[in-house]
C-alpha cells in the first residue's frame, strides 16, 4: 500500500512539472534560510552553555539610582573579593578577572602580544576551561605561573610541550620571569571569554595601589553560589556588607538626590547568570549581542517558512482543478477520503523531503558566505546534534501535514457527481483561510520592508549625522607595547613633519569608534564639587588635539607649550560646565585624585560614544606622567587618502619596526561601532527580499486559482464586449483588497516594533506616516506585476476556447 502511495505521488509530481517545480523552488529556499538562520540562533543562545556550573556562576555588578538615571557598573574595587569571601553568606566560590588587553609576551628571540588576563585560582574550578596538562589545584599556585591555550603556544613555542618552560612578560615597561604551569585547550567560540594567557590576579596592574581602597575600581568578580543559595537570598543578605564598605558613596547619593532602588537601598548588589552574560552590555570584552536578536532570526525564519507553506497550500489548492476527474475517478471506485488525505499528503512529503534535502545542500554552500557577511564563524556540523536534530525531524513533519493535510482534506469534500459532469466546481470551501493566509503574507512583507527602510536610514542617519568633530581625513594608529608611547608620539610629530599633506599630530589614550585592535573604550573619574559628587568622562589629550579633530573651543584657551603649567589644567566639555553649575568655569578649579586642576577652555559637545546614548560631562587633561597616550591621530589635506596612508605607514614602520595593529581612518572606526545594525540590516533586508520572492510564488498560486475558476466568466464578459483592460481591473481589484487589509494590520505593528528598537538611540529618525506607505507601496508593485501578468494572460484568451465546454 504505501509503495503504491510512493508510485502514484511520484508520477503525479513529474505529470505536473510546473506546479512541483514551483513547490521545490519556495520551499528550497524557505528551508534554507531557515537552516542558516536557526544556526546562528543557536550559536548565539548556547553561548557559556558548556561550563558544567553555569546555573550556579553570576557575575557581581552595582546598581544605583543617581539624579541621571539608572546605573549599572560591573567594576570592583580590589578589596571586595576577598572580604566578600570572609564576610558574605551563600558563596562557594568567588574569583576576580582583570583586563589589562594586551601583554607582551617573550621567549628566546620571539616576542608576541597576547591577550592576557588576570585571575584568582579560583577561576579554573569555577569555569570548565579543560586543561590539557598541569592540575588545576596547582596551576595558578605560584604568583609567577602562567597558563597558555593552544593557539598561544602554538605561536610563542611551536609545540604544545611547554609546562615548565620560562617566559618573561612585559606589564608595565619591565621584563619579568614567568614558568608556565598549564596548556589549555582553545576556547570554543561560543565562549564570552576569549583570551591567550591568564596570570595570578595579584601581579595586575594597580593591585598593590588599589590593595586597601574602596573607591577604586577596575576589574570584574564572579561568584559561584552554594547549590541551596538563590540569587535573590543572596542579593538580600549582601545589603549590610554594602551598607558598611560603601557608607561613604551612599552618603553622596543621599545627598545628591539619588532615588532607591527596587529593593529599597541606594547601592544593591546585582549577580547577573552566566547565560545572560553575552546579551549584556557588561560582558567581558564588550562583544555581547541584544537579547532579542536571536529569537528575531528564528522569528524571520519562522515567517519565511510561514510564507512558503501558505504558497504549498494555494499552489496544492490551485492544482486541484486539473485532478477533479482523478478525485472522482477515485471516489468513484471506492476511495476513502482517509486514503485520499493521504495520497496528497504522500505527495506533499516528497516534495518536502527533497526540497528539505536540497535546501540544506544549499544552506551547507552559502553557509562560508553568510559567515563572511554577518561576521559569524558557523560550522554546518553544529547543526547535528541530537537536540537539534529532532526539533528539525518534528518541525519538518508538522509542516508536511500542514502543507499536504489541508489541500486533501478540502478535495476529498468534492461533490462526486459535480466532479464527474466537471460543473459545479468551486472551491468555496477553505475560501476564508486561503485569504487569511494570503494576508498573513503581505502583511509579513510589509513588516519586513518596512523595517528594512527604517533600519538603512537609521544606519544612514548614524553614519552622516554631524559628530561635534571632523572624522574625515584623520588616522589612528594604535601605539601597542613595543615603543614608549610618548616617544613614539614625538617621533611621528617629527618624521610626519616632512610629509606635505600632513596637518596636524595629536596623541590620546581613547581611540575614537572602533579601530583595528578591536578596542573601544572609554574612562570616567569620580570626585566632589562644592559638596557634590561629580562623576565625568576622563580623556588623556595632547597638544593640537582640538585642531587636529576640529574641535570647536566656546571659551578660554587650548593647551599651549607656552604655558608649563598646562600640565594641571583641564578642557571640559558643555555638558560638564552645565553639570558643574558655573556660569564662567574658566578658572575654577577641581580636586580630583587629590590633584587641583584647573579649567581653561570649554569645547563644544561632541559624540566621544556611539548614538546609542546621548553626550555624556568629557574632562580632558594633558598629564603625560600619570595618563600616557595609546593612539596617534594625524590629520591629512589630501584627496589621495590611499596614498597618503601608505606614507604614514612607512614612517609608522620605520619608528616602530614590531607594530602589530594597522592605522586605519577614524571615518571608518565610526562605521564599526554599529556592526550589530549593520549585521541586523542585513538580516532584514535579505528576509525581506526572500519574502517577497516566496510571495511572488503565492501570488502566483493565488492568481492561478482565481483564473482557473473564473475561465468562463471571463469568456462570457469578452464575448458581451469587456474590454481587456476591464478584465485586468476585474480580475486585480481582489489582491489589491487583499494587500490593503494587510497593510492596515502591518503599518501599526511595524511601527511599534521599530520605534521599540529605535529606542536604544540617543539620536535617531521618527518612522513617518510616509516612510510605511513607501513600504507598502513596494510590495503592491511587485504583486501587481504578477497579479497584472497572470490578469492579461487570461483576459488575452481566446473566448471560443474557453466557452467551447458549455
Amino acid at each position: 500500500m504505501i509503495k503504491n502511495y510512493f508510485t502514484i505521488a511520484f508520477r503525479n509530481l513529474l505529470k505536473h512539472r510546473l506546479f512541483t517545480a514551483v513547490h521545490v523552488i519556495g520551499l528550497t529556499i524557505a528551508f534554507a534560510m531557515a537552516v542558516v538562520l536557526f544556526l546562528a540562533a543557536v550559536f548565539d543562545l548556547s553561548f557559556d552553555g558548556f561550563h558544567v556550573k553555569k546555573d550556579k556562576l553570576y557575575q557581581v555588578y552595582f546598581e544605583t539610582n543617581p539624579v541621571t538615571g539608572k546605573d549599572e557598573s560591573a567594576t570592583m574595587p580590589v578589596p571586595f573579593a576577598p572580604t566578600a569571601e570572609d564576610e558574605l553568606k551563600g558563596l562557594a566560590n568567588i574569583a576576580r578577572y582583570g583586563d589589562a588587553g594586551g601583554v607582551l609576551v617573550r621567549h628566546g628571540d620571539k616576542e608576541i602580544g597576547m591577550t592576557t588576563r588576570f585571575v584568582d585560582p579560583s577561576f579554573l574550578d569555577m569555569f570548565s576551561f579543560p586543561l590539557i596538562e598541569g592540575e588545576k589545584s596547582s596551576v595558578l599556585s605560584d604568583l609567577k605561573n602562567i597558563a597558555l591555550t593552544e593557539y598561544a603556544a602554538e605561536k610563542l613555542f611551536g609545540t604544545l610541550d611547554i609546562v615548565g618552560k620560562q617566559v618573561e612578560l612585559n606589564m608595565q615597561g619591565t621584563w619579568e620571569p614567568y614558568t608556565v604551569s598549564g596548556l589549555l585547550a582553545d576556547f570554543p567560540s561560543n565562549s564570552t571569554f576569549q583570551f591567550d594567557a591568564f596570570v595570578r590576579f595579584e601581579n595586575y596592574p594597580g593591585y598593590l595601589a588599589g590593595m586597601d581602597k574602596w573607591d577604586w575600581r577596575n576589574h570584574t568578580v564572579y561568584v559561584e553560589l552554594l547549590d541551596q543559595v538563590s540569587a535573590a537570598q543572596f542579593q538580600e543578605d549582601s545589603k549590610a556588607f554594602i551598607g558598611k564598605y560603601f557608607k561613604s558613596e551612599i552618603d553622596n547619593l543621599k545627598r545628591d538626590g539619588a532615588q532607591v532602588n527596587g529593593d529599597g537601598a541606594y547601592k544593591s548588589l546585582k549577580l547577573l547568570p552566566l547565560s545572560e552574560m553575552h546579551f549584556n552590555s557588561m560582558s567581558p570584552g564588550g562583544s555581547h549581542v541584544a537579547s532579542f536578536f536571536p529569537w528575531m532570526l528564528l522569528i524571520i525564519s519562522a515567517l519565511i517558512l510561514f510564507i512558503a507553506c501558505t504558497n504549498f497550500i494555494n499552489l496544492s489548492l490551485a492544482s486541484s482543478f486539473t485532478r477533479t476527474k482523478e478525485i472522482g475517478m477515485r471516489k468513484t471506485l471506492g476511495a476513502r477520503p482517509f486514503q485520499l488525505v493521504v495520497q496528497f499528503w504522500m505527495e506533499a512529503f516528497l516534495i518536502c523531503l527533497f526540497s528539505f534535502l536540497v535546501g540544506a545542500a544549499l544552506a551547507w554552500a552559502i553557509l562560508p558566505q553568510f559567515n563572511a557577511l554577518m561576521a559569524y564563524n558557523l560550522q554546518f556540523g553544529e547543526l547535528i546534534t541530537l537536540q537539534n536534530s529532532l526539533l528539525l525531524l518534528i518541525f519538518f513533519f508538522v509542516v508536511t501535514l500542514a502543507a499536504g493535510a489541508y489541500p486533501g482534506f478540502v478535495m476529498t469534500r468534492f461533490n462526486l457527481m459535480n466532479v464527474l459532469r466537471g460543473t459545479g466546481i468551486r472551491l468555496d470551501s477553505g475560501k476564508n483561510l486561503r485569504k487569511a493566509l494570503s494576508v498573513g503574507q503581505f502583511a509579513i512583507a510589509i513588516i519586513l520592508v518596512i523595517s528594512t527602510l527604517v533600519v538603512v536610514q537609521q544606519i544612514n542617519f548614524m553614519n552622516t549625522k554631524p559628530l561635534g568633530y571632523n572624522k574625515s581625513g584623520v588616522v589612528s594608529i594604535p601605539i601597542g607595547n613595543h615603543i614608549d608611547p610618548e616617544v613614539a608620539l614625538q617621533r611621528m610629530r617629527t618624521e610626519l613633519a616632512a610629509l606635505p599633506e600632513v596637518t596636524s599630530v595629536t596623541g590620546t589614550d581613547v581611540n575614537m569608534g572602533m579601530g583595528l585592535d578591536g578596542a573601544s573604550m572609554t574612562s570616567k573619574m569620580g570626585f566632589d564639587y562644592q559638596s557634590r559628587h561629580i562623576t565625568t568622562n576622563w580623556l588623556r589629550v595632547d597638544y593640537d588635539y582640538l585642531k587636529t579633530m576640529e574641535i570647536d573651543l566656546l571659551e578660554g584657551r587650548d593647551f599651549s607649550r607656552s604655558f608649563s603649567t598646562d600640565t594641571t589644567s583641564v578642557l571640559i566639555n558643555e555638558q560638564m560646565a552645565a553639570l558643574l553649575g558655573e556660569e564662567n568655569p574658566i578658572g575654577k578649579t577641581l580636586d580630583i585624585s587629590g590633584e587641583d586642576l584647573t579649567i581653561i577652555g570649554v569645547v563644544n559637545d561632541f559624540n566621544f560614544k556611539t548614538l546609542h546614548s546621548e553626550v555624556e560631562p568629557l574632562t580632558m587633561c594633558l598629564q603625560p606622567s600619570n595618563w600616557p597616550v595609546s593612539y596617534i591621530f594625524v590629520r591629512l589635506n589630501s584627496d589621495a587618502l590611499s596614498h597618503s596612508m601608505a606614507s604614514i605607514e612607512n614612517v609608522w614602520k620605520s619608528v616602530n619596526p614590531k607594530y602589530e595593529s594597522n592605522p586605519s581612518f577614524l571615518d571608518e572606526n565610526t562605521q564599526r561601532m554599529y556592526e550589530k545594525e549593520q549585521r541586523l540590516s542585513k538580516i532584514i533586508v535579505n528576509g525581506a527580499v526572500f519574502a517577497i520572492f516566496i510571495s511572488c510564488l503565492g501570488l502566483f498560486a493565488l492568481a492561478l486559482l482565481m483564473m482557473n475558476q473564473r475561465v468562463k466568466e471571463i469568456g462570457v464578459r469578452k464575448v458581451l464586449g469587456a474590454k481587456v483592460s476591464t478584465i485586468v481591473y476585474l480580475l486585480s481589484g481582489d489582491f489589491v483588497r487583499l494587500i490593503g487589509i494587510a497593510f492596515i494590520l502591518a503599518a501599526p505593528l511595524a511601527w511599534w516594533i521599530m520605534n521599540q528598537w529605535l529606542d536604544n538611540f540617543a539620536y535617531r529618525i521618527d518612522v513617518s506616516v510616509w516612510l510605511m506607505i513607501v513600504g507598502g507601496i513596494i510590495v503592491l508593485f511587485v504583486a501587481m506585476l504578477i497579479v497584472v501578468t497572470q490578469s492579461l494572460r487570461a483576459a488575452m484568451v481566446n473566448p471560443v476556447k474557453s466557452l467551447r465546454t458549455e
